[in-house]
């Protein structure tokens, strides 16, 4: 099966405008059925998302719902398509981060210790996997560095940017990963970034003391579409969480609102990052 994560999110979408279509045609759920020749249970999964309908099947629904709206079958055939991903990760049993960051319009994110992936030069990406546990060679490095790198070119997507808005502790700018050459070319590409209109980077510097995220780092994921729910994400050690729960969402998106608060403005972390470029690896 292709990108699932992207499918899923494409049936749900797709669901819920066919149960839109058939409530504005003053249908109920067994009439609708009844007239499709489907039970109400079959056409109850496809108006949740549980099963995608096909071209064949909305065009059979626009004609008894009287309506027309093609973007409907154009939506189907978008939900069959594999993702870039694909060629990666092949088949997964569960969507990866990745699927859903591809369909997102905005990232918050904060990290404790670590550069975020969307902001790594690919010297930091290969130096921070081959400290990793799971590191497994050259030809799974070298896959890491590509899908990251994919990823980051929709920051400066013209068509579908991707917003990213970076909480940082200062250990993450202080923690040597691969050596003084690597870091100094990763805060330069940081304060680079930071130019991007699709990017905000705030720091909270190490003099702040405690603050409300000091167990871990933690990403929420926003999608254009507001019925689509948001997603936290959570790594640890031996793999990845991913919630959306939306009162549990709404709780670390507070979070998030309280570190932003407590942080330095873009600016001043600008001023920062300079600051400790020149002290720690030279200007």
């Amino acid at each position: 099966m292709s990108g699932h994560g992207n499918l899923t999110r494409r049936k749900r979408q797709l669901g819920r405008k066919l149960r839109r279509m058939r409530e504005r045609a003053g249908m109920t759920l067994a009439e609708a059925a009844a007239r499709l020749d489907k039970t109400s249970s079959s056409l109850h999964r496809i108006e949740v998302g549980e099963t995608l309908a096909d071209v064949h099947l909305i065009r059979t629904m626009m004609d008894i719902y009287d309506q027309r709206d093609d973007s409907l079958l154009d939506l189907s055939r978008e939900a069959r398509k594999r993702g870039w991903w694909y060629t990666y990760f092949g088949p997964t049993k569960e969507p990866t981060y990745v699927e859903h960051e591809h369909d997102a319009n905005l990232v918050r994110t904060f990290q404790v210790i670590t550069i975020p992936g969307l902001l790594q030069t690919e010297n930091y990406m290969r130096a921070n996997y081959a400290s990793s546990h799971k590191a497994s060679g050259k030809a799974n490095a070298d896959k890491i560095v590509a899908v990251r790198q994919r990823r980051q070119e929709r920051l400066s997507d013209e068509t579908e940017p991707l917003h990213l808005h970076v909480v940082l502790d200062e250990s993450a700018l202080r923690r040597t990963v691969g050596g003084r050459e690597v870091m100094r070319e990763q805060l330069r590409h940081i304060l680079e970034m930071a130019r991007l209109p699709t990017v905000t980077l705030q720091v909270i510097p190490t003099n702040t003391g405690a603050h409300s995220a000091m167990n871990g780092a933690f990403t929420v994921l926003s999608f254009a579409d507001p019925d689509e729910p948001e997603i936290q994400y959570v790594e640890y050690p031996g793999g990845s969480l991913q919630i959306d729960n939306p009162d549990r969402v709404k709780e670390v998106r507070l979070v998030f609102e309280r570190l932003t608060a407590m942080a330095l403005s873009p600016e001043e972390s600008i001023r920062l990052i300079e600051e400790v470029l020149a002290e720690l690896y030279g200007p």
